[in-house]
């Protein structure tokens, strides 16, 4: 016997789901992500990236992450617990790429301006 689907056994449509960006929305997106990717670039090329331009630069690049995690991945429609998820593996990584850099000795040196031989290991890759 072959089981056909009847008007009545169709599933309504969810109230509960989410309303999909338009294309201008995933548009705007993309003109602040560049925004943001723009101001990336140009502080290492105009200003010596220590102390404030270093936590600006994080920063963008946290709020990057949030805006590509909320869009992209659609996790600003999904639960809230999948965003902390998120969140915490971008501070997690911040937080460990800040004690490698630490352990490396890169912060308090001026590695820009120091002859090769005389900057630490692994600054001599990292120029």
């Amino acid at each position: 016997m072959t089981a056909t689907l009847e008007p009545e056994h169709i599933a309504p449509p969810d109230e509960n789901a989410h309303r999909h960006p338009s294309d201008f929305e995933y548009v705007k997106v993309a003109l602040v992500l560049m925004v943001f990717t723009s101001i990336e670039i140009f502080i290492p090329y105009h200003f010596e990236v220590s102390g404030i331009a270093f936590v600006i630069m994080l920063l963008l690049m946290a709020t990057k992450f949030g805006v590509v995690t909320a869009f992209f991945m659609h996790l600003r429609f999904d639960s809230h617990l999948f965003r902390r998820v998120f969140f915490a593996g971008v501070f997690l990584a911040v937080f460990v790429y800040l004690i490698v850099m630490s352990t490396f000795h890169l912060f308090g040196h001026d590695s820009v301006t120091q002859p090769l031989d005389e900057r630490p290991p692994i600054a001599r890759y990292t120029h």
